[in-house]
């Protein structure tokens, strides 16, 4: 069940929750009257100053069956760090991993979901993410950016990118382990689509798929 924006701002105000990991934080917000609104059952989050990009001269193919995929694709991805009052440019399909302006911590009884804004889609800008987001989460969310129009789009640091939903878990709530990479994650980070026991599986009903051995 969603929770409403009553229930929001309640939360993010509260200071008398006995237990830090069951208060609900989203800091800095800039301007309440601008990313939350009462009426609505989400608040609105901003771009961050971090982007991630691919570089296409360096990385000619993905495999995420490679045992070595995570780091050749840390090898291969430019960094750059854009400052508020500044715009980075999103050309037309390219690709960038960017992030949340705010750092945002889940209490245990609370799950959210990322939903990027209408007007930017009708501008070509395609914002996913992770969509769901666990309880007990922490960190910045990491925003998946694609400009699938015929012009480019530049991305200020500082506007509003998405909207963030939050709804109640049910059942027994017990505490997440933090050891994901993406627990109290500050900068856009990759993951890996493949892990070691996907690989594991997919080798053994399709061998050929199977390194060559070394002669």
């Amino acid at each position: 069940m969603l929770i409403n924006g009553e229930e929001i701002e309640r939360r993010l105000k509260s200071k008398t929750e006995g237990d830090p990991r069951k208060r609900l934080i989203i800091s800095p917000i800039l301007d309440w009257g601008a990313q939350f609104s009462k009426g609505a059952a989400s608040i609105d989050v901003r771009l961050g100053s971090w982007f991630l990009t691919p570089s296409k001269s360096k990385l000619s193919v993905l495999d995420p069956l490679d045992e070595g995929y995570k780091e050749t694709t840390l090898q291969m991805i430019d960094e750059a760090y854009v400052s508020i009052g500044d715009y980075f440019v999103l050309h037309p399909r390219q690709f960038v991993l960017g992030i949340t302006l705010e750092w945002i911590k889940l209490p245990y009884d609370l799950g959210a979901y990322v939903l990027g804004r209408s007007s930017w889609g009708r501008e070509g800008l395609i914002i996913a993410t992770a969509t769901g987001v666990q309880p007990g989460f922490s960190g910045v969310l990491i925003l998946e950016l694609t400009n699938v129009g015929e012009i480019p789009i530049k991305l200020w640091p500082g506007a509003t990118i998405a909207q963030l939903f939050f709804h109640k878990v049910g059942g027994r709530i017990s505490e997440l382990r933090d050891d994901s990479i993406f627990f109290g994650q500050t900068k856009p980070t990759r993951g890996v689509p493949i892990d070691r026991i996907d690989r594991k599986i997919i080798r053994r009903f399709f061998p050929e798929t199977k390194p060559p051995e070394k002669p």
